[in-house]
């Protein structure tokens, strides 16, 4: 499927390479899709699994959820003023590179890059388990759901490939149809929610401070994705006004579909339930909807992961050419194709992507996704630290200058938003710090390689 549709766009790229990629990328995406990539990228495969996860905690883990919420507002703020400071294509890697200089920049570009095309095996693993609820042999077959997986990783890889319009008419599509079963379930499940069924606050052998902290660090996750408009700016319809507005629109529509639906879940289920259900959004669904809601919930579900998928794929083409373009990384990702897309970054993320997914099929997939939800929380946490830091770097600098400018509630704004960053390391576990780390730490090679390389000999 993709072989033609490479060679095809090979010939197309090869009478380009000269032209600045700035001069040939067409504005394609206006607020109404910017908007939908940031809440298409976040309300995806979490909001259905989350209510389950956080449960376990107590219903403490609600106040988790707020707590990340409040976290993903103050990084919404940073990143829509950073969007007005540098409205071009990369997001955090452009502000980190700007503030902190090459190596930094490196390592927020491929951390972040690591942290999408990690994030769609995930989630790609969660659609087709959603579609296991409707066909159960690709949950009994594994060679069946790698099949699929890999159908839809680059049936969207080729959309990518030929259309960014159509990758923003998908990403509105799927947008209302995911959200609008969630507002049905927010506004009809509150009908049905119990106060008694948020006790008890806090489980057995869990402390506030843990339950507090670990369901922080748990949905972290669901809001992977806000920044995703500053991403592709340079295809952005006047993006100092769209990038910030999309943006902070975006994360707090997000934040109430999340909270709502995981409240009504609890409420309608109660805690103890809840935990130990991992279809809990479906059954507090068909108690709340009726029968007849439980396979529109797994194919919202699906359709969420779908649309999720779509704009992640998106970005981890982007943010490789973002990179490729300053000399950090090989430059065959800045190589593009007549319409302006990154082909080669795309099917090279797709490639690292249907690796993945190949290396883990024969794991179940509750555990794929487990592993694969842990490996990407941290990497995703460094771009959104060195954004904050270079807001704060931005704002120190200049307001020195002129400090009429800089009021000081924009200066706490970036601090809350680089403590909550920094903080949410704490919370993130053993693990993922430990997998992070070593992912970071395995790209210093490749910083090396394209620092000494030949064409570099005459730079100063």
């Amino acid at each position: 499927m993709t072989g033609g549709a490479g060679a095809a766009i090979k010939a197309s790229w090869e009478t380009n390479e000269k032209i600045a990629p700035v001069e040939r990328q067409k504005k394609e995406l206006g607020l109404v899709q910017a908007s939908a990539l940031v809440v298409g990228n976040m309300v995806g495969a979490g909001v259905f699994l989350l209510p389950t996860t956080i449960a376990v905690f107590g219903s403490v883990g609600l106040l988790g959820w707020g707590l990340t919420t409040l976290g993903a507002i103050f990084l919404s703020l940073v990143f829509a003023r950073l969007s007005k400071r540098y409205p071009q294509t990369g997001g955090p890697y452009v502000y980190a590179r700007a503030a902190f200089g090459d190596f930094v920049g490196f390592q927020v570009g491929w951390s972040y890059w690591i942290s999408i095309w990690v994030s769609n095996s995930a989630v790609t693993i969660a659609l087709v388990s959603f579609l296991s609820a409707l066909f159960p042999v690709l949950d009994s077959h594994p060679l069946y759901s790698l099949g699929t997986a890999l159908f839809f990783v680059w049936g969207l890889t080729f959309v990518n490939c030929v259309s960014l319009r159509t990758v923003g008419d998908i990403q509105v599509l799927t947008t209302l149809l995911k959200i609008l079963p969630l507002i049905a379930l927010c506004i009809v499940g509150f009908l049905e929610v119990e106060a008694a069924n948020f006790t008890p606050f806090l489980r057995e052998n869990t402390t506030f401070l843990q339950g507090l902290s670990g369901a922080a660090a748990l949905t972290l996750f669901s809001f992977m994705g806000l920044e995703s408009a500053t991403v592709p700016a340079e295809r952005i319809k006047d993006p100092e006004r769209t990038i910030p507005l999309a943006t902070i629109l975006g994360t707090c529509l997000t934040a109430i579909l999340y909270i709502g639906s995981a409240a009504a879940v609890i409420g309608i289920l109660g805690v103890e339930a809840t935990a130990a259900d991992p279809a809990a959004f479906a059954t507090a669904s068909g108690k709340a909807l009726g029968p007849w809601a439980l396979p529109l919930v797994a194919i919202t579900a699906a359709i969420s992961s779908f649309g999720g998928l779509n704009g992640w794929i998106l970005l981890q083409g982007q943010i490789a050419m973002a990179t490729a373009n300053d000399g950090l990384f090989p430059q065959f990702f800045a190589k593009m194709s007549s319409k302006g897309l990154p082909v080669v970054g795309l099917l090279i993320s797709a490639t690292f992507v249907s690796v993945l997914l190949y290396l883990n099929y024969e794991t179940g997939l509750a555990q794929q996704l487990r592993f694969l939800v842990t490996l990407t929380t941290f990497a995703v946490l460094l771009p959104y630290l060195y954004a904050s830091a270079a807001e704060l770097y931005f704002h120190l600098k200049e307001r020195h200058c002129t400090p009429e400018k800089y009021p000081v509630r924009h200066l706490v704004v970036t601090v809350l938003a680089l403590t909550y960053a920094f903080t949410t390391f704490g919370g993130a576990g053993e693990e993922i710090v430990y997998f992070g780390t070593f992912l970071i730490f395995s790209g210093i090679p490749v910083y090396v390689w394209m620092k000494t390389r030949p064409s570099t000999c005459d730079e100063k």
